[in-house]
């Protein structure tokens, strides 16, 4: 069966940066399944794999705008220390839950701390880098009609 809308497609991934640098894998692991068509996992690497097959193996690069997106200053901003109380050691890396302009809530990693500022970037962690992924198709499935109804898989 090939991948196409509605299917349930599981696979095996490394995905590496443009130095090489491994940064995420399912080795070890279970394979990652989604459900096609239904935004289950990044446009780019969708794309590349409809049509393929259980057996299929590939090498796929993602440029931002069709993985995470292009970096948005926008999204970094300093904000007053006094916004994280109850946090005794603010730290470069650490991660907190905020709620954005609309009220949805997104995740944003410190990036500098001053007495008075602590600045935060919401974007993505893989906004703005070119992605490389090594694919294999483990499996191709139709998806169930709760699966289509619920836009993932079960």
């Amino acid at each position: 069966m090939n991948i196409a809308n509605n299917c349930v497609v599981a696979f095996h991934y490394t995905l590496t940066d443009d130095e090489g640098n491994e940064l995420d894998s399912s080795k070890g692991k279970e394979p990652l399944a989604y459900l096609h068509g239904h935004s289950g996992i990044i446009p780019g690497l969708e794309r590349e794999l409809e049509g393929k097959v259980a057996g299929d193996a590939m090498k796929v690069t993602v440029q931002p705008a069709d993985g995470y997106g292009e970096l948005n200053p926008e999204l970094v901003q300093a904000v007053p220390r006094a916004a994280f109380q109850g946090v005794d050691q603010i730290e470069v890396g650490m991660q907190f839950q905020a709620q954005g302009a609309g009220g949805q809530v997104q995740m944003v990693v410190v990036k500098e701390v001053s007495d008075e500022l602590v600045t935060v970037d919401a974007n993505h962690p893989l906004a703005g880098q070119v992605l490389h992924f090594d694919v294999s198709i483990e499996g191709v499935r139709e998806a169930t009609e709760e699966e289509i109804s619920h836009g993932h898989v079960h």
